[in-house]
């Protein structure tokens, strides 16, 4: 149909066809990123950091051209000051000058960095940003940030930021949970053997008199027994210790190893907390097929607090 015989109606249409046409991304193929592993490895390289997360985030369209955002945030390090250090990479090429416009530098201070446990004033903070599209918005002629003004490259480093900072938050909040156990179970260690004795002396003057502890805690008005006794169980102590079967040394032994099952169940339980699968993770490499697998039934030996699954038959492909 000739442009000349479209109607005014028919036009209308034409233009709203084309306002909702939706187009798939741009193919990242085209870039060059540096690779979230050789991002992390530099800066583990470099700086030494304590702590570090990383992410890199599928091709996006940003104006029609391709975008690719990769983050890393690392905790601590070699020469590196409190607060925020922001490095800014533009096609794998660093950007030194006017960082403080820069859209990295802006997302870092709009960031609530105490959601994720980390100080912001005080805690060494690295922020490693690398953008490659193949159209970079500059702002100026000197090309040496990216404005904060895009919001399609903003919210992309946002995300990648965030990524990175949950990572970390996950690892200070098992930290600090494993820094916590282990100072509870040296609290408990500590006062063992005071306990053990104070007990041991308790069922040795027991097992010395000629009556059961029990019949000698009576009410003297009411002749009956302060507390719900088993005289079973009473005579059975009674008489191990008059045997040598009971002895300080044991019962510490015995003490120290419910402390050890109390801290192994409680990390058990915060592990489960943290992830909706426990410690259900897998330690052998998933083969490259569609193909559902059988798996043996779960076992659990002893407790351990250790669940796995071997793999009972697995198809492979030729």
């Amino acid at each position: 149909m000739h442009p000349k015989n479209v109607s005014d109606k028919q036009g209308a249409r034409i233009q709203q066809l084309l306002a909702s046409a939706r187009f798939s991304d741009p193919s990242g193929e085209c870039l060059s990123p540096a690779g979230e592993y050789n991002l992390r490895l530099g800066v583990m390289k470099e700086l030494g950091p304590d702590w570090i997360a990383s992410y890199a985030s599928p091709a996006l369209a940003c104006g029609g051209h391709p975008l690719i955002v990769e983050a890393c945030v690392s905790l601590g390090g070699r020469d590196v000051k409190p607060g925020f250090n922001v490095f800014r990479f533009a096609n794998r090429i660093p950007l030194l000058f006017e960082g403080g416009a820069d859209v990295a530098t802006r997302c870092v201070q709009r960031l609530n960095w105490t959601t994720y446990k980390i100080d912001k004033n005080n805690d060494k903070i690295g922020v490693f940003v690398s953008i490659v599209s193949t159209k970079i918005p500059f702002k100026g002629t000197s090309k040496e940030y990216i404005g904060d003004e895009n919001a399609e490259i903003a919210e992309a480093v946002d995300k990648a930021i965030k990524q990175c900072a949950a990572q970390l938050r996950g690892k200070i909040v098992r930290a600090q949970a494993l820094k916590d156990r282990r100072a509870r179970k040296k609290a408990l260690t500590k006062y063992v053997p005071d306990c053990c004795n104070a007990i041991f002396t308790m069922i040795a003057s027991a097992a010395d008199a000629d009556t059961l502890p029990h019949e000698r805690a009576r009410n003297y008005d009411e002749k009956e027994m302060l507390w719900p006794v088993d005289v079973q169980w009473e005579e059975e102590a009674t008489q191990k210790a008059r045997t040598r079967e009971i002895t300080a040394e044991i019962l510490q032994k015995r003490l120290e190893e419910c402390v050890e099952k109390i801290d192994n169940e409680e990390a058990l339980e915060f592990s489960m907390q943290q992830n909706k699968d426990g410690l259900k993770q897998d330690v052998f490499l998933n083969p490259f097929s569609s193909f559902a697998h059988e798996y043996e039934p779960e076992l659990r030996p002893g407790e351990s607090g250790v669940a796995f699954r071997l793999l009972k038959k697995a198809r492979l492909i030729a």
